[in-house]
């Protein structure tokens, strides 16, 4: 049986890698024992960043929406309150926009929400 050498699989192996950490800083562009280790820390922060990401966007739509409720006298708690006491089923994303793009058609939301409270 013919010997095999390894230069084109390394080699392809090798480019792989450093293609992953293009546009990195220093040694980790160019060296691959350092770039081997840039790319598997940046996998991981990109596998949790996925996620965070999902977090983050909840957290500024709530934000978002309290902002437009406390507007109208009331706090996100109760407003979400009387959004299920009143069976509207809005998410939390188009709450959101609603609030920061159309003040008006919140304010009729937030109405109907006070309503089912009282």
């Amino acid at each position: 049986m013919a010997r095999v050498k390894r230069g084109v699989t390394s080699r392809a192996k090798h480019k792989k890698v450093l293609k992953a950490v293009k546009g990195q800083w220093g040694r980790r562009k160019n060296t691959i024992r350092a770039a081997r280790q840039a790319m598997e820390k940046a996998m991981q922060y990109a596998y949790r960043d996925r996620r965070n990401k999902k977090r983050d966007f909840k957290s500024l739509w709530i934000t978002r929406i309290n902002a437009g409720v406390r507007l109208e006298g009331m706090t996100y708690s109760k407003f979400v309150n009387g959004l299920s006491k009143s069976g509207i089923k809005i998410d939390r994303k188009i709450l959101a926009e609603i609030a920061y793009d159309n003040p008006e058609a919140f304010k009729t939301i937030v109405k109907k929400a006070q309503a089912a409270l009282n």
